[in-house]
């Protein structure tokens, strides 16, 4: 059996920021509830929806042969995925089945999982059986409890603007590597700050490596001990200066969106292939 690692690791300022409250709408530091207001239930579902959120906090040392970086799923769905700023997953859960263009299929839960664990954990997939795929999926339908099928209120649109990449390395400098290292590698100063490009960052077929998602994610909550303090362009120029910079390689990046509808700041050539969709494709696609 697996030894899962319940490590409580909270993404708050390193210990060379100064200290600030959690940010509106974190959940780290509260009781773990359901958007319904309920608790996990006692049993072997409650224990479950528990591991699966520890292998979500602690993504590598749970699961080392799956993942490639020194990333985690909080790494990006910060407050334990509750976080209403923070690419939230509340909800998540209740949205799939999904097509989704860039795959040109439509996606359960576990497919969407799998491509976290590809791309932005730069890492392997987990058999739909594994345990602990059940564990993050059991979590993943706790935080959709009371959330209707199909709701998307939760998310938070990709925004932001390209900026100019040698601004964007002056303002990373400044306020950004204290915590994720001058050379972007990340920190570990009480808890991980992860590495936003090199090896052992998110890979280039990951959305933060979009430009318009990173520039979104770091002006809603970047740097994490003044949230929102950036300006619209010093995040845009900050994402256009990590989106700039090397990054692991996604083999098979080219066959994404074949069937066309590639978003505009997809870092990379696709090629549209073996389109097999038929008739109108909804309307609702997530890219």
């Amino acid at each position: 059996m697996r030894r899962l690692l319940v490590v409580a690791l909270v993404l708050t300022a390193c210990q060379h920021a100064p200290t600030a409250s959690p940010p509106a709408g974190t959940a780290s530091d509260t009781a773990l509830r359901a958007p319904d207001g309920s608790t996990p239930p006692p049993g072997p579902l409650g224990q479950s929806i528990v591991r699966g959120r520890a292998i979500f906090l602690a993504t590598r040392d749970s699961l080392p042969g799956h993942v490639g970086s020194v990333l985690r799923c909080a790494s990006c769905h910060l407050g334990d995925g509750r976080e209403r700023t923070a690419m939230p997953l509340t909800g998540a859960y209740a949205r799939f089945p999904q097509f989704r263009w860039r795959s040109a299929s439509v996606n359960r839960i576990e497919d969407r999982i799998n491509d976290c664990f590809l791309r932005s954990l730069n890492g392997s997939a987990l058999a739909w059986d594994d345990p602990a795929m059940r564990d993050l999926v059991a979590y993943l339908a706790f935080l959709s409890r009371g959330v209707p099928v199909g709701d998307s209120a939760s998310v938070a649109a990709d925004s932001g603007v390209a900026g100019d990449t040698v601004e964007g390395a002056r303002v990373f400098q400044e306020k950004c590597a204290r915590c994720h290292g001058r050379d972007g590698g990340g920190s570990t100063a009480g808890s991980l700050f992860p590495a936003v490009w090199g090896p052992k960052s998110f890979n280039i077929g990951a959305g933060m490596a979009r430009i318009r998602t990173i520039g979104a994610f770091i002006r809603r909550n970047m740097p994490r001990d003044l949230p929102g303090s950036l300006s619209e362009a010093e995040a845009g120029s900050v994402a256009a200066y990590i989106t700039s910079r090397p990054r692991p390689d996604f083999p098979g990046k080219e066959h994404d969106w074949p069937c066309g509808h590639r978003p505009a700041d997809v870092p990379y050539q696709t090629v549209t292939g073996d389109c097999r969709l038929t008739g109108e494709a909804s309307r609702t696609a997530r890219p």
